[in-house]
């Protein structure tokens, strides 16, 4: 029996000791327990995670299907992280529903709004960013020829470089050109602004995020809180 299998089987019966049912949950991770053990992978990654919940036997396209697969493995990565620290506890957030909320984002108005959403929304899942280390961040830290955005003061006073996958400079270098046409005179140096020109108050994302996730459709799975904008970094 591989490490895994037994780690799922105790878990499961820890689960099953309290009360919880978990038939069709406990079916969903001995088969994803099956595939890594298929691939002589010793510890759950992202990857595998990923792979195995959207490669489903209907053959089609169906993003809450493979939510569910996928939060079945989370819950259990995030029990076995703790008992071995090489585990990958898969993002809060699938594909498609980082693609729903953009497209609400996309929806709010005015059109400066609408782009500062977008991209900050597209910049915290791809680079895994704090929301308070996005809103700081000013324009002499991001040199979009070289693809880098330079972090200062960040947790615990350290500072870092985040590289650039090209995708994400373009989109980038789009916000730039439309923030810079809508407000060409902005009362702060950040690279995000707010309608009136303004530095972004990372205390007042979580409202307005949390209308994008009404917007966008995506509720707290059962027994859950609710998805929040600090969660897409991870």
């Amino acid at each position: 029996m591989s490490t895994l299998r037994a780690a799922a089987e105790d878990y499961l019966a820890m689960r099953r000791s309290l009360g919880f049912k978990l038939t069709t949950q406990g079916r969903h991770l001995m088969r994803f327990i099956s595939y890594c053990e298929a691939r002589g992978a010793e510890h759950i990654t992202t990857e595998l995670a990923l792979a195995w919940a959207t490669q489903t036997a209907r053959g089609s396209c169906d993003e809450v299907y493979w939510s569910r697969r996928l939060m079945v493995v989370r819950i259990f990565a995030r029990h076995l992280a703790a008992l071995d620290p090489a585990t990958e506890v898969p993002p809060e957030y699938s594909p498609g529903e980082i693609t729903a909320l953009m497209a609400a984002a996309g929806r709010l108005a005015p059109p400066l709004r609408a782009a500062t959403w977008q991209t900050l929304i597209g910049l915290l899942a791809v680079t895994g960013m704090r929301t308070s280390e996005a809103c700081h961040l000013d324009r002499d830290q991001v040199d979009l020829r070289a693809g880098v955005l330079t972090i200062t003061d960040s947790k615990f006073g350290k500072s870092r470089q985040v590289f650039l996958h090209p995708t994400a400079v373009a989109a980038l270098r789009g916000y730039q050109r439309r923030r810079d046409r809508w407000c060409p005179a902005p009362a702060a140096p950040s690279f995000f602004i707010s309608t009136r020109g303004t530095r972004l108050n990372e205390h007042n994302l979580p409202h307005t995020f949390a209308a994008l996730l009404d917007d966008a459709g995506i509720a707290a799975p059962p027994g859950r809180r609710r998805p929040r904008i600090h969660d897409l970094r991870h």
